[in-house]
């Protein structure tokens, strides 16, 4: 489809924590998380991403296949897994979107280290004026482990938002594992050495947005506290007590900045983990 003329896009992403556990699981927790596609379904996302799919190297089984179709009938996906010589079953990716949509769709590899870029981290739509594109960024793990490769990645992920703005704007969005500010985690005095909240990541991320990209959330909502995005499953108050971080995103180019008209979270009620992060923009 070609855009002859401004047009409302809403666009949702999550990180679900198991595509695979949503569709087919018996649990409490899969039946609350089925419950928040049907919410995301009737929101009436132009365009819906996930992250965290861990679907196989094959993709959406036919149950799975199945039950997309019954969940999201208007709509086309596409999916990337993690494949050989990474780890079956981790991250992975997929887009939902309108069918009256026609992107042409690439799995960027960004040069990141061994083996990121075969663990289905990025899924990039273009549209003839813009790009959409979310990211499952690595995280950098229980001891800081990964943090070396990790600063590598952003910088790789940073050139290729950087390419990708030279030819046309860009939407990114997705599980960024970084909370940039003090004000975006609850506790900030206890974590500057934890994953997703070093001084390493909160520069990585601030290089990205000064390379000609808008937090959109803090675009629009200022320096507002007690807003995140994540909260621990394994502490069963986090939920409740609101202690938790924001690392979801939606990021614009600079020159989408004043067509954003809203971004914000979509409420998960009880479920902890990720919730849903939501984008309205003219374009």
């Amino acid at each position: 489809m070609i855009f002859k003329e401004s047009r409302k896009m809403r666009l949702i992403s999550w990180n679900i924590d198991s595509l695979n556990a949503a569709l087919t699981g018996t649990s409490p927790r899969a039946e609350m998380t089925r419950g928040i596609l049907t919410k995301l379904h009737d929101l009436d996302p132009d365009i819906l991403a996930i992250q965290e799919t861990k679907l196989p190297a094959s993709g959406p089984s036919k149950k799975h296949q199945k039950l997309l179709a019954e969940l999201f009938p208007e709509y086309t996906y596409v999916w990337r897994s993690s494949v050989e010589p990474a780890r079956k079953g981790y991250a992975g990716t997929m887009y939902l979107y309108k069918k009256d949509l026609e992107p042409t769709v690439t799995y960027p590899e960004i040069g990141a280290p061994e083996p990121m870029d075969a663990e289905g981290r990025m899924i990039t739509l273009e549209f003839p004026d813009f790009y959409v594109t979310e990211v499952y960024t690595p995280n950098s793990g229980t001891g800081l482990k990964r943090l070396d490769e990790r600063q590598e990645w952003d910088q790789c992920y940073r050139t290729y938002l950087e390419k990708l703005d030279a030819q046309k704007p860009v939407l990114a969005s997705g599980d960024f594992n970084a909370a940039y500010q003090e004000i975006d985690l609850k506790h900030p005095e206890n974590n500057h050495h934890s994953a997703g909240f070093t001084d390493e990541e909160r520069a990585g991320f601030g290089q990205l947005l000064g390379s000609g990209f808008v937090d959109t959330f803090r675009l629009l909502h200022g320096q507002v506290e007690g807003v995140y995005s994540w909260w621990a499953q394994r502490v069963r108050s986090a939920k409740a007590n609101n202690s938790g971080w924001r690392i979801d995103y939606w990021l614009v180019s600079e020159r989408l900045a004043d067509k954003v008209t809203k971004s914000e979270m979509i409420d998960t009620g009880e479920r902890a983990d990720h919730c849903p992060i939501l984008l309205e923009v003219s374009i």
